[in-house]
């Protein structure tokens, strides 16, 4: 199709972004990926072998997917056609690969690039599994998504996953330094606010440049500092998509902190689902399954803090809520953990699976009628209250069940106290 620039014969200078006059013409300018691209790597194998494969790109944004897509094709001399998955049909597939088809006949192989591969429905995915199969393509898709939940498991089948990683401090700054070679000249930028600089990019190669692009647009004699630097660009929204995988990601992360007993990395995870726009009330209910999954009765508190964190966020409303959440977090990492309550409840399950519908002991059967009393229900109760140390000791487990220990309470917290009493009442149930 013929843009106006192409009309025009003018394309060569048509606007582009700085990014996309800066990217990579060969695989060796690829930063951040040496994972996958050096000799050792799977694409740097497959180069080497001379074999292109279909393959799935998993990475967060600007990490270099469409690039790398890109040169593939350029090193194994395959027609590049590159598809989005937002804004194709079917019958735009059934075309691509007709066209794919012809241009095999002459001997022309074609790498179809797909972006954002993981919108594709079941069906559309399963369009691919033929032309795959017999060659006519070889399919590259890119996703941010986890492709384990997103994509066919055929399609998965056919095609390796390479996952791409974030762009680190290092690869942010290469991505500066052509920058400023491109425009002749430094950025303005006084070095605390280069790293700030780096930061708001928050790994993503595509989005620094953009910032670098604003940055040499400006009229500055002076370098800016941090201040100045975040009164004149964008700032960047954190990467959090409260539907996905993220989600689950930081909210395990905040959780594991939580139970690893470390306040600070607690505080950052929670932190970064705030401003991610999470809902406050997902993070108090995940702060009560952690009081009551990984600190339980090591401190009975540790659940009244978590559902008095949610109570005071309805109250207050954000932001001053959230500092109730912070305080509750501060609180379960740094309280006694055990998890003997979780324990206790999943072997008694597990018990109950096991053993089925066992009646109880008669003797603490309920005998609200006459027929039942003379049926034996009740008999031999012993009323724990009226013995001498409010312990009968009886058995409560059912007939033909042999007693188990489901709740070992730990020496930590509370739970020490727990253990000493649980220990004196088997020294009186023995005696008995």
């Amino acid at each position: 199709m013929t843009d106006l620039f192409g009309a025009a014969g003018l394309e060569k200078d048509a606007p582009r972004p700085l990014a996309d006059r800066l990217r990579p013409t060969k695989l060796a300018e690829v930063v951040g990926q040496d994972h996958l691209l050096a000799p050792e790597g799977p694409l740097g194998r497959m180069i080497a072998a001379g074999r292109p494969a279909s393959m799935i790109l998993w990475g967060p944004p600007g990490t270099g997917k469409t690039t790398i897509a890109r040169l593939l094709s350029t090193v194994f001399k395959l027609h590049f056609e590159q598809l989005s998955a937002v804004f194709t049909g079917v019958a735009d597939l059934k075309k691509t690969f007709e066209a794919a088809r012809g241009r095999r006949r002459v001997g022309q192989g074609t790498l179809l690039f797909i972006d954002e591969i993981h919108r594709f429905n079941r069906s559309q995915q399963d369009s691919f599994l033929p032309v795959m199969e017999d060659g006519t393509i070889i399919l590259v898709g890119a996703t941010t998504e986890n492709p384990s939940f997103e994509l066919n498991g055929a399609l998965l089948s056919r095609a390796q996953v390479l996952v791409l990683r974030r762009l680190d401090d290092s690869d942010l700054e290469t991505l500066l330094r052509r920058a400023e070679k491109h425009y002749g000249r430094a950025l303005p930028l006084d070095a605390q606010a280069r790293a700030s600089l780096r930061a708001m990019a928050d790994g993503d190669g595509r989005y620094i440049l953009n910032l670098a692009e604003e940055l040499a647009d400006l009229k500055s004699d002076a370098p800016l500092d941090t201040a100045a630097l975040v009164s004149a660009v964008q700032k960047r929204a954190p990467i959090y998509d409260k539907s996905r995988e993220e989600h689950y990601n930081l909210i395990s992360a905040l959780h594991k902190s939580i139970r690893g007993s470390d306040p600070n990395a607690a505080l950052y995870w929670l932190a970064r689902m705030l401003a991610g726009g999470e809902s406050p009330l997902y993070v108090a209910r995940r702060l009560v399954r952690a009081a009551v999954e990984d600190i339980g009765l090591a401190d009975p508190q540790a659940v009244q803090q978590a559902l008095a964190a949610k109570d005071v966020y309805d109250f207050l409303g954000s932001p001053e809520g959230e500092l109730a959440l912070a305080q509750a977090v501060i609180y379960l990492a740094t309280a006694p953990k055990s998890n003997a309550v979780y324990a206790a409840f999943g072997a008694a399950r597990n018990a109950a699976d096991e053993h089925g519908s066992l009646t109880p002991p008669a003797h603490i059967l309920n005998a609200p009628t006459k027929l039942m009393r003379d049926l034996g229900y009740g008999a031999g109760y012993e009323y724990d209250h009226a013995t001498d140390a409010a312990f009968s000791g009886q058995n409560y487990f059912p007939d033909g069940m042999a007693r188990e220990d489901f709740y070992r309470a730990t020496e930590r917290g509370f739970e020490k106290e727990i253990a000493k009493r649980l220990a004196y009442w088997d020294k009186l149930r023995s005696q008995k």
